[in-house]
């Protein structure tokens, strides 16, 4: 991996790349200041312009559509939501500097809602829950597939490729029986519905204790919403998610299959992410455990 870099297709980005780009296409913002965010995401930089702006520009292939997706569902999506969410002010353009395109938004106050820093765990778990009500209950007509509103099943042979490279750091045994206890949920034969796809604690900002807005929407699409579930296992306390799941409309199998994506998703970012980004390989740690102890507790 190149130093510095989560992506072997990782393109370079930084504040004086910004400028320019800013300059050059949006000149009524030139001169601002610009900072970079340290941020745990994997997709995209993000960089502070002004008091009240964020630019951000995909760091790989993969992220680039991301950037149209989220400009043309976000403001729809926003009035019908019980917390604060990304509002896009402006879209970039490629240029002779940077190869994709780019956005800017709205800045977002806030720091990111580790459990550390929620005053109340409990009050937080029934806020998250309702946006992910409220969010689900919204209109999917026209929305785009999600990427992880897919059958559990799909995930299986890099899940399992995941367990074997993790061998020595993780009970893999313990591992292949709770991921096989999923892969046994019923599928999902609902309609579509709307899911974030990546909830866990760089996404989730809070002021004040409070669980305060939801961003990065890359993952947005519509499909099973059992993956907006994961955040049950990569963030909430054992104690807190019989109240999470109370303000939810789940089955069972639902519930089973979003273990199951919490999982999945640990268990593959954790050999990926472990040299590179130590916050998502600590969050994929958490929920590897938190769902293992589910697991052998038979909950």
């Amino acid at each position: 991996m190149p130093p510095g870099k989560m992506h072997a297709d990782e393109v370079h980005t930084d504040a004086a790349l910004v400028g320019r780009l800013v300059a050059a296409q949006f000149p009524q913002w030139a001169g601002l200041p610009i900072a970079p965010v340290p941020s745990a995401g994997t997709d995209n930089a993000l960089y502070r312009l002004g008091d009240d702006m964020a630019v951000r520009l995909p760091r790989i292939p993969g992220a680039v559509g991301q950037v149209e997706k989220e400009g043309r569902w976000l403001p729809a999506l926003a009035p019908l939501l019980p917390l604060a969410i990304p509002v896009p002010l402006a879209q970039g353009s490629p240029s002779a500097d940077y190869p994709w395109p780019w956005s800017v938004y709205r800045w977002l106050s806030g720091e990111n809602a580790t459990i550390e820093r929620i005053a109340d765990p409990h009050h937080f778990a029934t806020a998250l829950a309702r946006f992910i009500a409220a969010l689900h209950r919204i209109d999917p007509t026209g929305g785009p597939p999600s990427s992880r509103g897919v059958p559990l099943a799909t995930r299986n042979a890099p899940t399992r490729a995941a367990i074997a490279a993790l061998r020595g750091m993780i009970d893999t045994d313990a591992a292949t029986a709770a991921w096989e206890a999923a892969l046994r949920a019923p599928a999902w034969h609902g309609p579509p519905t709307w899911s974030h796809g990546d909830l866990q604690s760089g996404n989730l900002l809070a002021v004040g204790g409070r669980l305060s807005a939801v961003i990065d929407f890359g993952c947005l699409g519509v499909g099973d919403p059992a993956c907006d579930l994961q955040v049950a296992w990569n963030l909430l306390p054992a104690e807190t998610r019989g109240v999470f799941r109370a303000a939810l409309p789940v089955d069972d199998a639902t519930w089973a299959r979003g273990r199951g994506w919490a999982l999945s998703v640990g268990l593959i970012a954790l050999p990926y992410y472990q040299h590179t980004n130590p916050v998502l390989a600590g969050i994929s740690r958490h929920a590897i455990a938190a769902v293992l102890a589910d697991h052998e507790r038979g909950a």
